[in-house]
C-alpha cells in the first residue's frame, strides 16, 4: 500500500496533472511552474497530508515499518511528525488555488524531502519501506529544487 500512494503521489498523479494542463492549455505556459505546482499539491500536499494522518491515527506503522522502532514510547514522536506532515500537506493542498504559496511550500517540501531522504541514506540495515521512502524523498527533493531554480525569476518577482 506504502508504494502504491508514494508512487500514485509523487510520480503518476503529478505528471498527468502537468500532461493535462499542458495539453489543454488551461495553464500557464511554463513547464516547470506546472512541474512546481502539480508536484507541490501532490508530491507534498496529498502525499504528506496522508502520511500525516496516518501517522496520527496509527503512529506504530511509521515508527515500526519504516524506522524498525517498536517501543510504544515512540510512537507519540511519530505522532507529532504526523502533525507536522499534516500541517504541510494541508497548505501545499491549499497552493492550489494560492499560486504565491507554490514556490514557499515547494521549498518547504524540498527541504523536508532532503532532510529526511539524508537521514534515511545514513540509516543501516534498510528495508524495503525505507528504500522506497530514500529514494521517492531525495527524488522528490532534487525535482522541487529543479522546479524553484528553473522558476526563480517568476517567484522572485511576487
Amino acid at each position: 500500500m506504502h508504494l502504491t500512494v508514494v508512487l500514485l503521489t509523487m510520480l503518476i498523479l503529478p505528471a498527468a496533472s502537468v500532461l493535462v494542463e499542458r495539453w489543454t492549455g488551461s495553464g500557464t505556459i511554463n513547464l516547470w511552474w506546472l512541474i512546481g505546482k502539480w508536484f507541490v499539491f501532490w508530491g507534498v500536499g496529498v502525499r504528506l497530508f496522508i502520511a500525516g494522518a496516518r501517522q496520527i491515527v496509527k503512529p506504530e506503522l511509521t515508527a515500526t515499518g519504516i524506522f524498525g522502532v517498536t517501543d510504544r514510547a515512540a510512537f507519540p514522536l511519530a505522532q507529532e511528525l504526523g502533525f507536522w506532515n499534516l500541517t504541510i500537506g494541508l497548505i501545499s493542498i491549499a497552493s492550489i488555488r494560492r499560486p504565491e504559496w507554490v514556490a514557499p511550500m515547494a521549498i518547504a517540501g524540498m527541504l523536508f524531502y532532503a532532510m529526511a531522504g539524508a537521514l534515511h541514506v545514513a540509516g543501516k540495515d534498510r528495508g524495503f519501506s525505507e528504500n522506497v521512502a530514500m529514494i521517492s524523498d531525495l527524488g522528490m527533493a532534487g525535482l522541487l529544487l529543479a522546479s524553484l531554480v528553473a522558476t526563480f525569476p517568476l517567484w522572485a518577482r511576487s
